[in-house]
């Protein structure tokens, strides 16, 4: 139920929520050369391993096929989150929510409440949009342990049940293995259409939290921005 939520929220199209933010290079205080690094290694394929669950078509049935479907996306602006960054498509506006500081904080030691995303940027026109959202990955899959690795959420298809809404119509589904200085971290892919809504989804663990970037635009238009709009899902980055 739980998830069921987080999903609605990430396909959510309402992107009215603050008036749109100019985006802003970050300071260096932000840098993260290492992180950016290695999401380069993932777009060069030299330590890519890809495997695919359900082939929609023989054309994405290997690797090469799929790097062929993700743009280049190092001269797009570079977003730093909570334990993770994402490129955002030139011209798309910054709905993030702003912080609040005094959020929680009362004579009741309330906790805060916890942000709906942890980033959001949409078109000029609102159709196209790309969020993070930030979930306990207890909340995801009941456990005593904390998940180190999207792998202990499941296998690729069982956690398919997770993160791919019911009654979707699933295109592709990659696991990748990026190589990390502790070893490798493993993402998930999923790309489906729900409700006319075409979906590119990337979902990993971190220290016990899932972080999970979706990129969404109508059906309609997938075939002239999808190329975009995947290759932004697939840049996010565990910090």
């Amino acid at each position: 139920m739980v998830m069921a939520m987080a999903m609605s929220t990430l396909l959510s199209l309402s992107v009215s929520i603050h008036p749109p933010k100019p985006l802003q290079k970050p300071n260096s205080m932000c840098a993260q050369p290492n992180s950016v690094s290695r999401r380069r290694v993932f777009l060069s394929g030299s330590t890519l391993f890809l495997s695919q669950l359900i082939p929609k078509s023989d054309a994405q049935t290997n690797s090469n096929t799929f790097l062929s479907g993700i743009a280049n996306t190092k001269s797009w602006f570079q977003f730093y989150g909570d334990g993770f960054s994402i490129r955002v498509p030139p011209e798309f506006q910054d709905l993030t929510e702003p912080e609040d500081y005094n959020a929680g904080i009362s004579l009741y030691g309330d906790k805060a409440k916890p942000k709906k995303f942890a980033a959001r940027f949409a078109s000029s026109d609102g159709s196209e949009v790309l969020s993070v959202i930030i979930r306990p990955s207890n909340q995801l899959k009941i456990t005593f342990l904390e998940a180190k690795d999207i792998t202990d959420l499941g296998s690729l298809k069982e956690a398919a049940k997770i993160f791919v809404p019911a009654g979707s119509t699933l295109y592709s589904v990659r696991s990748i293995k990026i190589k990390e200085d502790e070893g490798f971290r493993t993402y998930y892919f999923y790309e489906f259409v729900r409700d006319e809504q075409h979906v590119a989804l990337v979902a990993a663990v971190n220290s016990g939290k899932a972080v999970i970037a979706g990129a969404t635009a109508p059906e309609s238009k997938w075939a002239e921005d999808g190329l975009k709009l995947r290759s932004a899902a697939v840049s996010m980055t565990i910090l």
